[in-house]
């Protein structure tokens, strides 16, 4: 008799695991899918194309609703798991359907954060996370003008790009000076506002909100220095945070995320947890490499095998945001003790950066031109002493003679 398996959360890191599984033994485990949302899996990353309107829904659909079936498996779609008894080892859902299980995956994500201001329940005051946002987004757009995007982030500048598209007026509000200040230094920043200002998107930095005016719906915004600013739609993309509440309350340890070990599981030996969900060694996550990494070696542990072990490895970033190619990895602001060396050529809006300690990368910033990024990056995992070749290093790969490498 096979053994039970249930998935909380149907997107991509838990369905990933499934994916894994299934190709090791398709027949071990009689599989259940919880999800919250009430369609097949899809990738959240291509959400902006979907909101610029380069996609649409089906477009980015990973797997249908056919595809689990296909698979055997069975699929709960729009049901929250509000409970799970690990002495019955059963969960169960908002409307009362229950599962048992022999191994339980956790994979229930991240949620956006929300500023804790007055106003914040308005309409018309949403977050960047899902496929409903979106089109909360598209349809407002036909109605209303006025679009404020709070936070200068990755997600922040896709969300004002997409909205201008549709058509409306976005000023970016953000707290800080840097703008993606996770992938940018303050040279990147500022070619990256000039660029996105040249298409019509304004900026407030460093600006802070203190609240959200409007009776049922939101339609000013106030900041800290008593100034204000119309507003039909906010959108807040100033971060996420592990979604843990139904792991704290079935008693499994969190602190920030749900604590795993390098087998991905948790402190009770049948429950596992994988994507942005949980704290492996300290850390969180947000990007795909390293959930589809733990997705593998999850599988491998939920097969028995026991041969594989996570561990946290350095990541470059490397994006298209707004159609400017950018890549990062590393330091890439250095300390007192670095050199940095810089390639800027503004008319082409291009800027390089690369951070050095005794000869050796340890920070990658390319705005622009990313062609030799993971050139850098292996030279960065490598540690490799580039001394012979630092002079021409910033003019890519294809300067540098082979007898010096």
């Amino acid at each position: 008799m096979k053994e039970k398996l249930v998935l909380i959360g149907n997107g991509m890191a838990g369905m990933r695991t499934v994916d894994e599984l299934l190709k090791l033994a398709p027949d071990k485990y009689d599989i259940t899918v919880f999800g919250a949302e009430p369609h097949g899996n899809y990738n959240r990353i291509m959400l902006s194309p979907v909101l610029a309107g380069d996609k649409n829904l089906d477009e980015i659909v990973i797997n249908n609703v056919q595809w689990y079936q296909d698979n055997n498996i069975t699929l709960h779609i729009g049901k929250t798991v509000t409970k799970i008894d690990r002495l019955k080892r059963q969960v169960v859902t908002d409307d009362g359907t229950t599962a048992d299980y022999n191994r339980l995956i956790l994979a229930t994500g991240s949620l956006p954060v929300m500023l804790n201001v007055p106003g914040v329940d308005l309409e018309g005051v949403i977050s960047f996370r899902d496929i409903n946002d979106v089109n909360v987004m598209i349809d407002t757009a036909k109605k209303h003008k006025k679009a404020i995007v709070i936070g200068g982030g990755l997600l922040g500048l896709e969300a004002a790009n997409g909205l201008m598209i549709q058509g409306m007026d976005v000023s970016v509000v953000h707290r800080g000076n840097i703008l993606m200040n996770q992938q940018l230094d303050q040279s990147a920043s500022d070619l990256m506002q000039a660029e996105l200002e040249a298409k019509g998107m304004t900026f407030l930095m460093n600006t802070e909100t203190e609240a959200l005016l409007g009776n049922q719906r939101v339609e000013k915004i106030r900041f800290k220095d008593g100034s204000e600013v119309a507003a039909d739609l906010v959108v807040m993309a100033i971060g996420v945070r592990p979604n843990i509440e139904l792991a704290q309350q079935s008693g499994l340890q969190c602190e920030r995320g749900v604590l795993v070990d390098d087998t991905l599981q948790t402190y009770t030996p049948n429950i596992y947890a994988v994507g942005e969900c949980v704290q492996h060694r300290k850390q969180t996550f947000g990007l795909v490499a390293p959930l589809f990494e733990q997705a593998k070696v999850c599988a491998n542990h939920l097969m028995d095998m026991g041969i594989a072990s996570y561990e946290t490895q350095a990541t470059a970033t490397k994006l298209k945001v707004t159609g400017i190619n950018l890549f990062s990895a590393g330091d890439f602001n250095g300390d007192a003790l670095s050199e940095t060396l810089i390639y800027q050529d503004p008319s082409r809006h291009i800027y390089k950066k690369l951070v050095l300690n005794n000869n050796k990368i340890t920070g990658i910033l390319l705005y622009g031109d990313t062609t030799d990024g993971n050139w850098y990056f292996s030279l960065l995992g490598d540690k490799k002493d580039i001394s012979r070749f630092r002079e021409d290093i910033l003019f890519g790969q294809h300067q540098v003679d082979e007898d010096q490498l």
